[in-house]
């Protein structure tokens, strides 16, 4: 049984025990149309500010640490130290120079991770989508506001499938209307409703070894490894605490 029909046990109401908030989103930069390859106008580097750097940001988030930590790499335009490691990692990761510098080779690679309607290369809107009626709408955000959510998750998710070993990963549920999450008997305050969650197989990987992976990307939601699936959310970009069911792993 995939996690999207569960019905309501500890971990589904852990996963409601924060506060409701107010429906914050990860940033402004909505997606509508098709897309092309993000226009990169300059090198960027440590001291740079603007929303190139943010765009920036959200494509190396999935590369926030080396080994568990509750690290994140923040969404704030600004180019310092955290965002720097996790360029080097990125550029390490895919055979380039990692000296921290987004030049033109760098900007290449992060744009040969996106589709050209804005998705990224492994993971598709169609997996995003609200199960029930196929669109962004009904959560606890916009529909605009749950489907850049739902990308800043898909770039997380390319870090770890990467990490992985290039293992296709499985998204069983990801962005829920509120009331297809009550129907499937979701949390009321899941993360999934803002877009932000995915629940995940791979397979040929202990769900343990995802959990272990997910602690590198900058996850701050982390459901336990001993089911079927793994959940992860980015639950503090949205001004939550930082929560791992099962700690540090």
């Amino acid at each position: 049984m995939t996690s999207s029909f569960r019905p309501m046990n500890r971990r589904t109401m852990l996963r409601g025990t924060l506060a409701a908030g107010a429906g914050v989103a990860f940033g402004q930069l909505l997606l509508s149309g098709t897309a092309q390859a993000y226009s990169w106008s300059r090198t960027l580097e440590q001291g740079a500010t603007g929303a190139d750097v943010t765009e920036l940001q959200i494509r190396v988030a999935g590369w926030a640490a080396d080994s568990a930590s509750k690290t994140r790499v923040g969404i704030d335009g600004d180019f310092g130290p955290g965002t720097a490691a996790a360029v080097r990692r990125f550029q390490a990761a895919y055979g380039l120079s990692a000296d921290g510098s987004v030049g033109p080779n760098t900007q290449a690679k992060l744009n040969s991770l996106e589709q050209s309607d804005g998705s990224t290369l492994h993971f598709n809107w169609s997996e995003f989508v609200d199960q029930s009626t196929g669109t962004f709408n009904g959560g606890k955000v916009t529909a605009a506001v749950a489907k850049e959510n739902a990308r800043r998750c898909m770039y997380k998710l390319e870090a770890l499938r990467k990490k992985l070993g290039d293992k296709p990963i499985t998204v069983n549920s990801g962005f829920r209307s509120i009331a297809h999450n009550a129907e499937i008997g979701g949390a009321s305050d899941s993360m999934h409703l803002y877009g932000t969650a995915a629940d995940l197989d791979v397979s040929g990987v202990a769900t343990k070894t995802v959990y272990q992976k997910a602690e590198t990307c900058g996850f701050s939601g982390l459901e336990t490894y001993t089911v079927d699936h793994q959940h992860v959310d980015s639950r503090a970009d949205l001004g939550r605490a930082w929560w791992w069911e099962d700690g540090t792993v």
